[in-house]
């Protein structure tokens, strides 16, 4: 059922089936975007970001502490 607003339509939807598909959505994009790592050098982001920061201070395998 659809209600007409100023600002578009309302409709009446059952809260499980949009919270299910909600969480499904969710759940996917943090798989790809965060839990899987990268097919180019195997580094998750969380890794690669890691990486950066210890380049970024200088700390190599190669340096001295």
């Amino acid at each position: 059922m659809e209600f007409p607003m100023e600002i578009g339509l309302v409709r009446k939807i059952k809260i499980e089936q949009e919270m299910q598909q909600a969480y499904l959505d969710y759940a996917m994009s943090i798989i790809v975007s965060r839990a899987l790592p990268d097919a180019r050098d195997g580094l998750k982001p969380v890794h690669r970001r890691i990486l950066y920061a210890m380049h970024d201070m200088g700390l190599r395998a190669e340096s001295t502490l």
